[in-house]
């Protein structure tokens, strides 16, 4: 791994002490790849407690809406998965994805005064160029509160090359908005403080 990889990757610790007392980043795990963040949480989700959060420093079989493929090089954009067990029912998962997707919004406003929109039912948008989306998919449990995984990925430091060909005129990154490269241990503290914060004002009261 070379020095700017190094000093570019994802510290789990560091990023929960960042966070302090939360519900949403209680407890932090850091893979360097796996295929899919939300399988990846699932297979810990019986002995973790509510708000882990998950993040893979590359996902080599991410998933998006209706089946799509999500593009996730190495150490450039940030795709992780939430463990929560929200009291909703299963046919209410579209507020869970509503609220990931407005705070990942208001985050990329707050920080770096880029305008985004949200294009329902789950992507956030620059420039009418996808930067961010949010797959939500629930688990009953028998006899226990329903598991929910919010899979959310957005692309911070890719380049244009670093998207396909078929993609380059319908995403973008934060970087290429900002002409300049960002921060992602930064930036991933912020976006979990806001899911943390409103989830707490969503779904408990």
């Amino acid at each position: 791994m070379s020095q700017a990889e190094t000093l570019d990757r994802l510290i789990a610790d560091e990023l929960q002490a960042d966070l302090g007392d939360t519900l949403i980043g209680r407890e932090l795990i850091v893979l360097q790849q796996t295929g899919s963040t939300n399988d990846a949480i699932l297979e810990v989700a019986r002995d973790s407690k509510e708000g882990l959060v998950l993040f893979a420093e590359q996902q080599t079989a991410g998933r998006g809406q209706r089946g799509n493929r999500w593009e996730s090089p190495a150490r450039k954009g940030l795709c992780f998965s939430i463990l929560l067990r929200p009291k909703i029912d299963i046919h209410e998962s579209a507020g869970l994805t509503a609220w990931a997707a407005s705070a990942v919004a208001n985050t990329i406003r707050r920080e770096f005064s880029l305008e985004s929109t949200i294009k329902l039912p789950n992507d956030v948008h620059i420039d009418r160029r996808k930067v961010a989306g949010v797959l939500v998919e629930m688990r009953a449990q028998e006899g226990a509160q329903h598991l929910a995984i919010v899979g959310v990925g957005i692309n911070v430091n890719q380049s244009a090359q670093d998207f396909p060909s078929e993609l380059q005129g319908r995403a973008i990154s934060l970087a290429i908005a900002l002409d300049r490269q960002v921060d992602r241990q930064k930036f991933a503290a912020a976006v979990l403080r806001s899911l943390d914060r409103t989830y707490r004002e969503t779904f408990f009261s």
